[in-house]
């Protein structure tokens, strides 16, 4: 089977790079381009790829606006969206997140890895760069709640959680912990199948989208190898304001706006 590819970045030069890396890749093809978010979404209900490869800072419309209407809309929501950007502590990571992206990698990823990501991504994993998931948690572990009320279809009932049985509250807390199917099968001395059987349950009993979604909703309620799990109320952190696009090139040496 050939995975189908639409890359999306507003510089030209990066942008073929990356398509060059995916086209040159047996398994691969490259179905489309866009170097504006609105072009993004346009070519991603045009081509209906299996991923899309995301830029943060796009003008016209932003990555994380991009990535929201691709996941959002009925005719695009089988789409992946991979996170493509410069660095790795960002504001705007956890607003993509909760847009609907399934992953996030560093632009400095090396080709092998990035086309690792694009399978596991299609796969219907979900993918963050090593140094991200725990330091992503930390900030969400940090941020106070939301000033206003979540509507219920944004956030996982007491109910649903409380649902959860013993052991799949042990599958969450390492999820949360940045673990794959495999690691969390060796820490409990499990199966990888019976494993990936807990994650699965997880994502249906908690309404989670994949397993980013699972660690969002884990450390929320306060499921985690060093909190106990006595709340079990999940709120949702509130949407970041998009930023402006660049309005002038950047000026070699120097950042002239906010991160990639």
């Amino acid at each position: 089977m050939t995975l189908r590819v639409v890359v999306a970045d507003d510089q030209a030069l990066v942008r073929a790079g990356f398509c060059g890396i995916v086209a040159a890749t047996e398994g691969f093809s490259v179905v489309g381009e866009a170097g504006t978010g609105a072009e993004a979404v346009e070519v991603t209900r045009r081509t209906q790829p299996d991923v899309v490869l995301m830029d943060v800072r796009m003008p016209v419309l932003d990555g994380i606006e991009a990535t929201s209407q691709i996941t959002g809309s009925a005719d695009t929501c089988a789409t992946r969206v991979l996170i493509l950007t410069t660095f790795d502590l960002d504001e705007y990571v956890f607003a993509a997140l909760h847009a609907g992206a399934s992953g996030f990698l560093l632009k400095s990823t090396e080709p092998g890895q990035l086309l690792t990501a694009i399978r596991v991504i299609a796969d219907g994993d979900a993918l963050l760069a090593p140094s991200v998931t725990r330091r992503l948690v930390a900030e969400f572990t940090r941020r106070p709640p939301p000033p206003r009320p979540v509507p219920p279809a944004a956030r996982a009932s007491s109910t649903a959680l409380a649902a959860i049985t013993a052991r799949e509250r042990e599958v969450l807390a390492l999820i949360a912990t940045g673990l794959s199917n495999s690691e969390v099968a060796e820490r409990l001395c499990i199966s990888e199948a019976t494993a990936k059987t807990h994650v699965g349950h997880l994502l249906t009993k908690l309404n989670a989208r994949d397993r980013v979604h699972l660690v969002i909703l884990a450390y929320q309620a306060g499921v985690g190898p060093e909190w106990p799990a006595t709340e079990l109320a999940v709120t949702c952190l509130p949407r970041i304001p998009a930023f402006p696009a660049r309005s002038q090139p950047r000026t070699a040496g120097r950042q002239t706006g906010p991160p990639r």
